[in-house]
Parts: structure tokens; sequence; C-alpha cells
């Protein structure tokens, strides 16, 4: 008599396991077995991430790029800014513009006036709020430390109140920036959501860290869940004229010397607008009921020195460089690790700093960018 395993021939039994194991090998994604994932949990998608989203700092850069991408995927966007004069407002019109065109609902206002915010958020129906709007700038801080107290600090407190009182928690966290300048002098590269993040290099950055710790006391407080988006570097068209892509573009075109602190050795972490707007998305779509850190960054920091390269390959022109030391509040490397946002969001960079630069480069010279430099505050531009 033949041994058999329920009623199945022994040879007939392992000749089947085999197959099976194989199909499984061929098969199975060993992505998701990455050990990186092993310490954060699975992407946690909300059943229901709402219909209408209010978006402040609406006519800013990542802002309008949101705006409209949120449009594009069937939600009700209303744009909220007050249009301020930090940079050229010629572009930040043109920006409203592209909103206007894609039929986009704005109300200009200011982020600390709570009465208003009620009311457009009761009068449009709003369910969900993602914050953007901030006083920016690392530079313009160190002159103008009062506006980013009132901006960053004050107003975040203002988004907290309306957000609890108008008890938008049951529809989904708050989103809102943060910055990468949260790390500072930082020694731990990559940086990390984890990182100690008490060494800052700039008023910018302990006002956004600030943002961070209110936020988290507003949720023990009234249980206010909330998401904190850590950008790196953001570049792409429609770009903020004070910031490197855009300063050196227009000073190479225009065959003006640019500045290269650290003498060109600086490192930043460059993060293409798209893939910025798709993280925020990912983050929109999430769920969670306490308060969540993410950083969202192109993961391959770039020397100065190179980034240069890049624009003056997309010129045709050659740069007239001034070597300079560190300046304050300036960092030498900014690095994000993006492991916990790849795990839980689903969410990973995919536009190449040479990509991206070619996407901005032509942009600039279509849209006249060296126009809204001419408009900017000449302080910002250093």
């Amino acid at each position: 008599m033949r041994l058999v395993i329920h009623d199945v021939p022994v040879k007939k039994s392992l000749f089947t396991i085999f197959f099976v194991i194989l199909f499984f090998i061929i098969n199975f994604n060993f992505d998701t077995l990455d050990h990186k994932c092993f310490k954060y949990s699975s992407p946690q998608k909300l059943e229901n991430p709402g219909k209408v989203v209010l978006v402040t700092g609406a006519v800013g850069f990542i802002g309008m790029h949101l705006s409209i991408k949120l449009k594009e995927l069937g939600f009700v966007v209303i744009g909220y800014d007050n249009i301020n004069s930090y940079y050229s407002t010629d572009l930040k019109q043109r920006r409203l513009d592209q909103l206007k065109e894609k039929n986009i609902v704005f109300v200009k206002g200011d982020i600390c006036d709570e009465s208003l915010l009620k009311s457009t958020i009761k009068s449009h129906n709003v369910d969900r709020i993602i914050h953007l709007a901030a006083q920016a700038g690392v530079r313009y801080s160190l002159t103008n430390p009062h506006e980013y107290i009132s901006n960053n600090i004050d107003c975040f407190v203002s988004i907290l109140e309306v957000f609890h009182h108008m008890e938008l928690k049951k529809n989904g966290p708050l989103i809102y920036a943060s910055s990468s300048s949260v790390y500072g002098l930082s020694k731990e590269i990559p940086f990390s959501e984890s990182s100690e993040v008490n060494n800052f290099a700039s008023l910018y950055a302990a006002t956004k860290r600030a943002n961070e710790n209110i936020a988290s006391t507003y949720h023990h407080l009234y249980k206010i869940p909330s998401v904190a988006l850590r950008f790196f570097t953001v570049y792409g068209p429609w770009g903020r004229p004070d910031m490197a892509a855009y300063i050196f573009t227009n000073q190479i075109e225009k065959d003006l010397p640019i500045q290269l602190n650290n003498y060109g050795n600086c490192e930043r972490d460059f993060t293409y607008i798209d893939d910025i707007v798709n993280g925020i998305v990912a983050s929109f779509r999430f769920s969670t009921d306490g308060t969540e850190i993410f950083n969202l960054g192109g993961n391959r920091p770039v020397k100065l020195n190179y980034f240069v390269e890049l624009i003056e390959k997309g010129l045709g022109k050659t740069a007239k460089k001034v070597l300079v030391g560190m300046q304050k509040g300036d960092v030498p490397i900014t690095y994000a690790n993006i492991d916990k946002a790849g795990c839980m969001l689903a969410w990973k960079p995919k536009i190449s700093i040479e990509k991206g630069m070619e996407k901005f480069i032509e942009w600039f010279r279509l849209e006249n960018g060296t126009r809204y430099i001419n408009a900017t505050k000449s302080e910002l531009l250093k």
C-alpha cells in the first residue's frame, strides 16, 4: 500500500506544492518586504477625503500648483490668500490668473482673520483645510523677525482655532506646510523625522518647528489630527523669485555675477514641484487620528556648483561666479530621508534635477521671468 496524504499520493502532493511555491516566487512583489518599512505602519487611506478643500496660500508657488491638481482630481477648491508684497505681486497675480482659468474660487483675506475664515468655510461648505500660507524665506527673517512671529505662529494658532471650532476634525486631519529648515545644523545625515530638531539656524526654522509643537498641543487638548510636511527646496515653473533656481537663472541669463555661498560646496535636496504636489495629495488622503510628520524631498543632495552647471547648459551661457563663505542662517547640506513617506504615503519623487531644471528654464524664458525679479525686494536676491 502506498502512503497518501488526504488521499493524494505523496509524489503528486509534492509536485503541487512545488508549483505553488514557484508561482509565489514569480508573482510576489518583494518590494513590500522592504526592511525599511517594518517600523512604519502601512498606507492608510481615508474612505472619504472630503469634497470641498480650503487651500491657504493659494497664489503662492506650491499653493497654485496644488489647487489646480486638486481641481483636476474632482475636488471643489477654495483658494485663500492675502497676496502680500513679500515678492512680486505681478507674479502672484499671474498665478491667480491660472486659478481663475480653472474656475477655482478665490477669497482674498488674511489667515489671522478668524471671522473671515469661518464665514468662508461656512458659506462654501468646506470640509478640509490644507494650510500652506506663511511668511517664507530664511534671509528675510534676519531683518523682519516680527513678520514671522505674526504670520507663522499667531496665524497658525488661528487656523487651529478655526479648525477646532468648526469641528472639521471629523472629516480628516489638518494638512500643513513645515520645512526642511527645522533640521538646521543637525549632524544626522540624511535628515529623518525621528531626528532631534533643536539646533535651528534661522528664526524661520524656529517658527516652523513651533507649528509642529503647537499642532501636537492641540491634539493633546482637542484631539485634532494633523499632518506636517517638511518640504525640501522646492523648485519649478511659477517658482519664488527669492529661491536659488530663480535667482541664478536670472543672473546668468542677464550675464550678471552670481554669489555661491560656502564656495559653491553647499548641497541642497532639490524637489520638483510636481513631486511635492503629489506628496501633499497623498497626505491629504492619509488617515490618522494623531499627529504625523513627513519629509518630502528629492532624496538626492546636489552641490550648488553642479546646479549652476545645469543652468549654464540650459541657457547656453557661462556663469560669472563669486565664491564666498557661509552666510548667516545658511546650512551646509539638506538631505531628506524619505523612507517614512514612501512606506506610509506610498510616495516617492520621480523628477530628476536635470529634467526639472530643463522644465524650469523653459518656463522662465516663455514667461519672461526676469520681470518678476525686477519687482522683488533687492534684499531677497542676495
